[in-house]
């Protein structure tokens, strides 16, 4: 009898390292502050834990001490994830996982996966999660480390890999984002926090106005997407406006009103601007490819002012086109992506009229120094394209009531110097 109830006990340990959704053991916590919340908030770590394992997630989701494992490996893993842990010198609810959804890269840029990762994880975990501890006066805020599966062909054979995501949200954004009604509302909380993919910072956004794209799923009957309707509606095209390409006259006019554009006017709006200029820099470097060199300033353009960003745009080797193709190509694939997030920075009453993106565009054949407002140094294989977009009509766009294309028409566009008409869909009918 000794001997079978010792047997037990040994099967006990072992399936209880191995129980999905567990948290962690407070004796493995090697800070003693994150040790004494541990063991005093272990049974709603434990619950919230099991919630999120009940919660049927559309591809398999696993807890996981470890990132990056294959199926196989991850179902005989240890599974005790949710825990305290500090960052930064706040004390954040984290939670390590792998997300068993295959994207094909091909088929999904990086922000895309992102942001399906984001809608199909890290959204429900936090509604989980943020009730259970938003109240306890300890808590700073979340940590979420989510890795996810990148399908690609290599030489003719599909190969796959892992790519880390990471949502860091303090207490008050995450409670606001599970609170949330509106995309608009969800993307203004996750902008408050830290994303990074593979360990690189970059700005998450939820959805454009292509809608979320198909994923692909694993072939493997694990990893199978779950027939359940998804509460979340974020990236999915049903929620934008019924607004035709086409259905330009919709685009609002340029503001009328005539700024102060002295030097000593720019000079102050600059100054006024500088905290916000330095968090968007600083949060958006390494997705923007901001010029090191020309730091966003103030310029005058038709009696306005604007704030303007000088970046450098990279097109694939292999395009090749006229500078209109070019420069729709250069909107669509890069400068578009960072509307959404700057314009956010940008609510209510500003002292600006609007925001300009210079940007070189590279073709891989050479390089040039960025363009600025009212100069024209270019190069073969570049072109200078300046996109100056009035702030009523970037906040049209941020809301999703308006295209790119009734963006441009709203603002004017410069191509080596030279005010152009910049139709997108017949510029890039011929570019891919």
């Amino acid at each position: 009898m000794p001997k079978n109830i010792l047997t037990l006990f040994v099967w006990t340990l072992v399936l209880g390292a191995l129980a999905p959704g567990q948290a962690l053991n407070p004796s493995e916590l090697k800070n003693p502050a994150m040790r004494a919340l541990q063991e005093k908030y272990f049974g709603q770590l434990q619950n919230v834990a099991d919630e999120i394992h009940a919660h049927v997630f559309p591809n398999s989701f696993y807890a996981s001490r470890v990132l990056d494992l294959d199926l196989a490996h991850q179902e005989k893993a240890n599974q005790r994830s949710l825990r305290f842990d500090s960052y930064k010198g706040k004390t954040v609810v984290e939670l390590t996982g792998n997300y068993f959804a295959a994207y094909v890269e091909d088929e999904m840029d990086k922000k895309h996966r992102a942001a399906a990762t984001c809608q199909d994880v890290v959204l429900p975990i936090l509604q989980i999660a943020v009730p259970v501890f938003q109240d306890m006066p300890e808590v700073d805020g979340f940590a979420l480390e989510i890795s996810h599966q990148v399908r690609k062909k290599v030489m003719g054979s599909v190969r796959e890999h892992p790519e880390n995501l990471v949502v860091i949200l303090d207490r008050d954004a995450a409670v606001r984002l599970v609170s949330a009604r509106t995309d608009r509302e969800r993307q203004a909380a996750l902008l408050e926090g830290q994303t990074f993919i593979n360990a690189e910072q970059f700005v998450l956004t939820l959805r454009d106005d292509l809608g979320k794209p198909q994923i692909e799923d694993s072939d493997a009957p694990s990893v199978a997407r779950k027939e359940q309707p998804n509460t979340w509606t974020l990236a999915k095209a049903t929620n934008f406006p019924a607004i035709r390409p086409s259905a330009r006259s919709a685009a609002p006019a340029p503001p009328a009103a005539v700024r102060d554009t002295s030097r000593e006017a720019l000079s102050a709006i600059q100054a006024s601007l500088q905290g916000t200029i330095d968090k968007i820099v600083g949060e958006m470097d390494g997705q923007a490819g901001f010029v090191s060199y020309a730091p966003p300033s103030v310029v005058s353009f038709r009696k306005g002012a604007y704030l303007e960003f000088s970046v450098n745009s990279k097109l694939p080797a292999t395009v090749a086109g006229s500078r209109y193709k070019l420069a729709a190509l250069a909107f669509d694939d890069h400068i578009a992506h960072l509307v959404r997030p700057i314009a956010f920075q940008f609510q209510g009453d500003t002292p600006i009229d609007g925001i300009a993106f210079s940007t070189t565009i590279h073709t891989g054949t050479a390089t040039a120094p960025v363009a600025t407002a009212g100069k024209t140094a270019v190069s073969d294989g570049t072109q200078a394209v300046e996109f100056f977009l009035p702030l009523e009509s970037l906040r049209c766009y941020e809301s999703y009531d308006c295209t790119g294309q009734q963006l441009i028409d709203a603002g004017a566009i410069l191509i080596n110097g030279e005010r152009v008409s910049l139709d997108l869909q017949t510029a890039e009918a011929d570019a891919r």
